[in-house]
This record gives structure tokens, C-alpha cells and sequence, in this order.
């Protein structure tokens, strides 16, 4: 269990880069603009914003991807603590955005669905 749950919390990290490379770098294109249902005009109204919470989406990332190797090498304890506080984040900001904005619940399920079965197959897995 420890190892699936590891291999979902990188499936979530790679989901939160995908998500800061839509917000902070690719905001205003067409993909992005598709993704949120954005104008362009929106899309350049929000752009500070969106660069900021996509940062907040790469750091969550960052954290898990360290646990997911701290945890691969045997720091178990400091690994999994760093995957648990990212990915619990991930859920975190995916009920928010699912209670906030029910309409956007596809993309709420996408962004909190890996990291919480990762952050359930860890724990199974390290009480094991």
C-alpha cells in the first residue's frame, strides 16, 4: 500500500504542475482560457492572480515530489509527514473549490482525488 500510495501522490504532484503551468505561465492562451472558461479579456484581468495560485499549486508539488523521495530513501518519518502536508493540502483546496464553486466539480474531483487516495494508501500502508 505504501508504494501505490507514493506512486498517487506523484500522480497528484504532476497534476499541481500542470495546474501552475496553466495559471502562471500559460494563463492567457487558448488552452488555459479553455480549461477555466475564461475570455481574454478575463484572462488578462486575472493574470497577477492566477500567477500567484499557481505558485501555491508548484509548492504543493514541490513538498510532495520531496516527501515521495525522503520516503523512497528511508526517511520515513520527514517523508511521509512532507507528503501528507501536501497532498492533504491538495484535498484541502479541492473540497474548497467543489464547496465554492459547485459548478466546477469535475475539476474539484481531478485536483483532490489522487492526493486522497495517496494520503489513504500511506496511512494504510505505514500502519501496516
Amino acid at each position: 500500500m505504501l508504494v501505490v500510495g507514493l506512486v498517487l501522490a506523484a500522480v497528484a504532484a504532476l497534476i499541481h504542475v500542470y495546474i501552475f503551468a496553466l495559471e502562471s505561465v500559460l494563463w492567457t492562451g487558448q488552452r488555459a482560457r479553455s480549461v477555466f472558461g475564461l475570455s481574454p479579456e478575463q484572462a488578462a484581468t486575472t493574470k497577477e492572480l492566477a500567477f500567484n495560485q499557481g505558485f501555491y499549486n508548484l509548492f504543493l508539488a514541490l513538498i510532495t515530489g520531496l516527501g515521495i523521495v525522503l520516503t523512497a530513501v528511508g526517511s520515513t518519518a520527514v517523508g511521509a509527514t512532507l507528503v501528507f502536508a501536501g497532498a492533504g493540502s491538495m484535498v484541502a483546496a479541492g473540497l474548497v473549490l467543489l464547496i465554492s464553486s459547485p459548478s466546477k466539480w469535475s475539476a474539484a474531483v481531478t485536483q483532490l482525488a489522487a492526493p486522497l487516495l495517496a494520503v489513504v494508501l500511506l496511512a494504510v500502508g505505514l500502519s501496516a
